[in-house]
Formats: C-alpha cells, sequence, structure tokens
C-alpha cells in the first residue's frame, strides 16, 4: 500500500487497532473527534510521526521535544506534561499488544473545540484535542534499495514570516498540492524548491545528496528540523564523512553520485531519477553505508 517512500506492508489487525482519544481508548470505528475541532476545522494543531523498534519508541525525546516547542510556539496549551504523554504512548502499544517491531505512531494534538467555525484562540472552549493511532505498519522490504523517482515542482517552501517550514502544524496543504503535482508527473516524491530556487526538501522526507564523497543536504531554513535528517548528519560526522548543510541549486542534484530521502518511517531510501535525469540505476556504497549506521544508531537508541 502507499507510494514511494510511504509505501507499506498492508495489515488485517489494523481493522481492530485501539486508538487512545484524550487518554481514552476507542476501537478504530468509534475513536471520533467533534467537527468543532480545531483540527478538523482549521488545521490548528502540531503533530509526530513515530516509529517502534523493539517494543520501546525510537528518539522519543527528540519528538516530543519537537512537539512541545512547536506547540509552544503558536500558543498552545499541550495540557499535559511531557511524562504523561510517554504513559498514554506506551498505555494504547500495550493495548494493542504492540511490543516488537513493524509499529507506526501518529501522535497529533490540535487547539480543541471551538464554540463556533472561527479562527480566533479564543473561542475554544475545551483543552487541547490529543490523539494516538498506532497501527501495524512496516515500510515494503524493497525500500532500502528501489530506486525512488523524484519530480521539483511548482510549491516552493515559503517564507518563515508567511507559515514557518520548521512547524510541524497540521496545515501541510503546500505539501499536499506538491505531492499531487509529482503523482501526476508520475514520480513518487516532490523535490521542493526554496524562495531564491536552492533546493530545500521534499513534501514529506527530506533530501541528501552525495558528491565526491561528500554529503550535502539544505541549510535547512526552508524545511522542517527533521529527527531522522538531523540524525544522519550526526552519525556521519561521527564515522568522519564530510556533510554539510548549504545551498544547491538542480545542477548540482542532476550531476549527484547519488541521492536518497530520509524520513521517521522508512528511513533512508535511495533516489534514481530527478526529473527524469538519473542518478543512479541502483543503491550507491554511500547511501548503504549511512543506512547501516543509521541501524546501529536506532538498535541504540532503543536498547537504552
Amino acid at each position: 500500500m502507499g507510494k514511494g517512500t510511504h509505501s507499506y506492508v498492508a495489515d488485517a489487525r489494523n481493522e481492530s487497532v485501539i486508538i487512545c482519544v484524550n487518554g481514552e481508548h476507542f476501537s478504530r470505528p468509534e475513536a471520533k473527534v467533534s467537527v468543532f475541532d480545531s483540527g478538523f476545522m482549521l488545521g490548528d494543531g502540531v503533530w509526530e510521526g513515530l516509529r517502534v523498534h523493539d517494543g520501546r519508541i525510537a528518539f522519543l525525546s527528540q519528538h516530543l521535544k519537537r512537539l512541545y516547542r512547536g506547540a509552544k510556539a503558536i500558543a498552545m496549551d499541550i495540557g499535559i506534561s511531557q511524562k504523561e504523554m510517554v504513559e498514554r504512548l506506551y498505555n494504547v502499544l500495550d493495548a494493542n499488544g504492540m511490543d516488537g517491531d513493524g509499529v507506526h505512531i501518529r501522535l497529533m494534538v490540535t487547539r480543541g473545540i471551538r464554540s463556533t467555525p472561527y479562527q480566533d484562540p479564543r473561542v475554544v472552549i475545551s483543552p487541547a484535542t490529543i490523539v494516538i493511532i498506532p497501527e501495524w505498519k512496516d515500510p515494503v522490504p524493497e525500500t532500502a534499495t528501489n530506486m525512488l523517482k523524484l519530480f521539483t515542482v511548482h510549491v516552493r517552501r515559503g517564507y518563515p514570516d508567511v507559515q514557518d517550514p520548521k512547524l510541524n502544524s497540521h496545515s501541510k496543504l503546500n505539501c499536499i498540492t506538491a505531492c499531487i503535482q509529482a503523482t501526476e508527473a508520475g514520480a513518487d516524491e516532490a523535490l521542493m524548491l526554496d524562495p531564491h530556487g536552492f533546493v530545500a526538501t521534499c513534501n514529506s522526507t527530506h533530501f541528501f545528496i552525495v558528491k565526491d564523497g561528500e554529503v550535502w543536504t539544505s541549510s535547512g531554513d526552508y524545511c522542517l528540523d527533521g529527527i531522522t535528517r538531523g540524525m544522519v548528519i550526526e552519525i556521519a560526522r561521527d564515522a568522519g564523512i564530510p556533510v554539510f548543510e548549504r545551498n544547491f541549486s538542480l545542477i548540482d542534484v542532476y550531476g549527484a553520485d547519488e541521492a536518497f530521502t530520509t524520513g521517521t518511517f522508512a528511513g533512508l531510501a535511495p533516489v534514481g531519477t530527478v526529473d527524469g535525469r538519473e542518478i543512479g540505476t541502483e543503491r550507491g556504497p554511500m547511501v548503504e553505508r549511512l543506512q547501516k549506521l543509521h541501524l546501529e544508531r536506532l538498535h541504540q537508541d532503543t536498547a537504552a
């Protein structure tokens, strides 16, 4: 199911999965929020995607730090502590018997229920809505080696004074329109530029290239501060691999030795073509090395 970096193995157990809504557990058909909820009505909220490895949520502290930082930035009170959030996450995993691998969690927090359809937060009449959806969801096995097709779209990652790309908000319409354009072009993922024409990121993942033994990614000024993105930069530097956050253009991309995307769900995925230009026909040595290093770091984090 799915496409590209989010292709996953369908699992019938998800039909009866237990979902946490505001601390209470519901079966999938019974898990609901109000039509007056801020997330449904206005996309007013923040969220995180989480992976479970060996029964533990990987890099959880980094994800929660980003979630609470984003909520603070939009003046939204999540209403519970990070410790309480961790308890809710593991309680719903326990309720589903999810004590191994192959689980993805979507943690969503919205500003709560509004008294009327209006954007002013002063009409909110409830605490924040907190929904935790765990699913049995493994990337398809070939994700690590399949060569992705990317297409550069007209939709840009904008200036932070319009809508800051560093905020992992529920308002994802620009990414959705980018995804639609890439899909119509026959690609797996959209490559998005910044307002100056430099490469920024993809619509749902981050983007890297490899040139002459160096790893490049965008400056980070116009993309989310991705957890896996940051982890790849860290493990590359720890391994003595030159890695740079810098501006680069499509000309650099078309001439790259290798390219790959990063994300919480699929980890590192190699890129084969960008705008029809061939980058490679099979996974390159740098991508393979970084995939192994990332898996080692994942084991270290969840073994703690």
